[in-house]
């Protein structure tokens, strides 16, 4: 069962972590990303022998081939995700860039300013490596990030985010910044949508949907409109603007 109060101090650990991450400078969050990667290489074998376990596992369910496929974790596979933490490295941070300025009739002027949105609540299934990308995406813009994936992939993805919290630490951050929820218990997932008494900005449900559906709770009682959008999505991929 979900031990719920352990749920609310992951939330609140990560809202603590997400007021350092605000402030943190490019170059730390790059130090970060990069001392990741190198965790994740020194952690490839043990990486693949836990993952092969659970793989063992789900070949003994009722479970498609396709599914099978994406929890399987090869040397290549744990390459191209170090990989993949390194090229987000080099990616412009977003934190900080003006989008638009400009004066109002009475002299005041007015800017929109890219911010971090604060804690991130990211549910997947199979796919261990999503645990990197989304960890390592939330880091570079700021944000902190609780991860909750799916049962038969669930120790592979929390050696993963233990190797993204060694190079948080590496850095100087707080390993906090990234988070996985500790059960696979279905309950945890209505726990996050709740919003863990307060602490999540925003749930992303990551599927196996070209389309991205992204659900937020608005926890905060703003009444007026939120315009969403996604860029730097990878080819292939889509996500349709909403508005809240």
């Amino acid at each position: 069962m979900v031990n719920a109060s352990a749920m609310q101090e992951l939330g609140l650990k990560a809202r603590k972590a997400a007021g350092v991450l605000a402030l943190a400078s490019t170059q730390q969050k790059n130090a970060a990303l990069m001392a990741m990667a190198k965790a994740i290489r020194a952690n490839v074998n043990k990486l693949i022998a836990v993952n092969a376990s659970e793989v063992a596992a789900a070949k003994t369910k009722d479970l498609k081939d396709s599914f099978i496929d994406r929890l399987v974790l090869t040397t290549s596979r744990v390459e191209a995700m170090a990989k993949g933490l390194e090229d987000i490295a080099g990616l412009p941070d977003p934190v900080g860039t003006m989008l638009a300025e400009w004066t109002r009739p009475n002299g005041m002027k007015i800017s929109r300013i890219r911010v971090p949105i604060g804690v991130i609540g990211i549910i997947f299934e199979s796919r261990p490596n999503v645990a990197a990308d989304a960890g390592a995406l939330c880091m570079k813009s700021g944000n902190a990030a609780i991860l909750r994936g799916g049962s038969d992939g669930f120790q592979s993805s929390t050696l993963i985010v233990e190797a993204l919290q060694q190079g948080l630490e590496a850095a100087g951050l707080p390993a906090a910044a990234i988070q996985m929820a500790p059960t696979t218990d279905r309950a945890s997932v209505g726990e996050m949508l709740a919003g863990l008494g307060g602490t999540i900005d925003l749930i992303v449900p990551r599927g196996g949907s070209t389309v991205l559906d992204v659900l937020t709770a608005r926890l905060d009682g703003f009444p007026g409109e939120i315009e969403l959008s996604v860029e730097g999505l990878p080819p292939g991929t889509a996500c349709v603007g909403a508005t809240l």
